[in-house]
């Protein structure tokens, strides 16, 4: 058994490790889309079986540990307990075929319902709820869904419940934890001495892929994206008391998960939401240190009190003068170091905060090189930002978020190929 996991524990201590770690689907913000997923492994002759699309939402591909393995990646994630739509993984086997509309045959959930429109257009239901009306679509032309608003007439600010918001989020029962210690289980006798990383269900504050309820037959509170938006500035107290009772549960919850995995975890995703644009930020430093801070430094606090786990916060953008809140909220990693945003720029990042973050992303440009350039540009690219990144510790190379459908087979290989060529492999 190879041990490349010690890189990426190493790399998360700020210790220099062995090579630069590389990381491909260990997270739901670092993965890969199903049709390339597939396409990869035509590439580097495995099986050709149908792909399980773990998030049938994101249109995410699994990787399964043989691809993992020929690829030379150095993460692995447990199957998640269920989907953005709330389709449950449970039993791992419960799986049935999909056709996509770009021409793919995919594995997803067998809880999942769909239905496709005369125009070919997908709908996605919530929770298998096929009665309810559609929470999700995907457009004929589309690689993967987007939420369908469905927020219910919003009377009063008095009348307003933060219960309301909460129904996703609820205390994990024993068949939710046999289930995640199941999956843990079944990683790290997959993984071949991989770095393993989990996620904590319910310590995303206001996530914006979770506020319209994809996965709720019938979502009630504030839902509409763009009142959500509002509410953070016109209803501040409303959204602390969602966010205090959201953070009780995601604490026994996580004792909960801890207690069935122990350690297992290397690192966990604990934030998803975006606080960035290309250009800016959605709030202000000051405005996210009064309104989210004190609630995820009692999250983080949790786990670096009790559980050997590092703590990630994806957020897309240019967020520079954000991080050191991040920071004095006690998160361990950011994710996806957007360097193509506004105020981003990866020598800067790496002298000003490389000691206090680690960078997971950052590794090549997924709006532009790697779909558009040439396998020598992607070459380029990650070479460079290895150089930039990696001296010290602290750095797992991750492509800057998802790798989209219709990115080319040979720039994914090429991508690779850079970065074991810096590690000083041979390709």
């Amino acid at each position: 058994m190879n041990d490349s996991g010690q890189a990426v524990r190493d790399a998360l201590r700020h210790r220099q490790p062995a090579k630069v770690p590389l990381d491909i689907n260990g997270t739901l913000v670092s993965g890969m889309h199903a049709s390339c997923v597939a396409a990869l492994r035509r590439r580097y002759g495995l099986s050709d079986a149908p792909v399980r699309m773990y998030d049938v939402f994101l249109g995410l591909g699994y990787m399964e540990p043989d691809l993992l393995g020929a690829m030379g990646v150095d993460v692995q994630a447990p199957l998640p307990l269920a989907d953005n739509f709330g389709n449950r993984f449970s039993p791992l086997a419960d799986w049935k075929e999909m056709p996509t509309p770009w021409g793919q045959t995919v594995l997803v959930p067998g809880s999942f319902a769909w239905s496709v429109a005369e125009n070919g257009d997908y709908y996605g239901y919530p929770s298998g709820d096929a009665a309810a009306a559609p929470s999700a679509h995907m457009p004929k032309s589309g690689f993967f869904f987007d939420a369908v608003i469905r927020q219910e007439e919003i009377g009063d600010d008095d009348e307003l419940d933060p219960a309301d918001n909460l129904e996703e989020h609820r205390l994990l029962s024993d068949d939710d934890l046999d289930f995640i210690a199941q999956a843990a289980e079944a990683a790290v006798a997959s993984a071949d001495g991989r770095a393993i990383v989990g996620s904590t269900p319910n310590t995303g504050l206001g996530d914006i892929c979770h506020i319209p309820g994809v996965s709720l037959s019938r979502p009630k509170g504030i839902r509409d994206v763009e009142e959500w938006y509002v509410s953070l500035v016109t209803r501040q107290d409303h959204v602390r008391a969602i966010f205090a009772r959201q953070t009780e549960i995601a604490l026994e919850n996580m004792r909960r998960i801890h207690k069935r995995v122990g350690d297992v975890y290397d690192a966990v995703i604990v934030c998803g939401a975006d606080y960035g644009t290309q250009t800016g930020q959605f709030c202000s430093a000051d405005a996210l240190r009064e309104l989210q801070m004190p609630f995820y430094q009692k999250i983080n606090g949790w786990i670096h009190e009790h559980t050997g786990w590092k703590t990630m916060k994806h957020t897309c953008g240019a967020v520079e003068p954000l991080l050191d809140v991040l920071i004095e909220s006690g998160f361990d990693i950011l994710n996806p170091v957007q360097c193509s945003a506004s105020g981003m720029d990866p020598a800067m990042l790496k002298k000003k905060y490389g000691d206090r973050l680690v960078f997971w992303g950052g590794g090549v440009n997924t709006q532009k090189t790697l779909p558009f350039g040439t396998p020598e540009d992607v070459r380029r690219e990650v070479l460079e930002r290895c150089r930039v990144f990696s001296a010290g510790g602290g750095f797992v190379f991750a492509a800057i978020h998802n790798i989209q459908a219709g990115t080319p087979t040979e720039n994914i290989v090429a991508m690779v190929d850079a970065v074991r060529e810096f590690n000083g492999e041979k390709r």
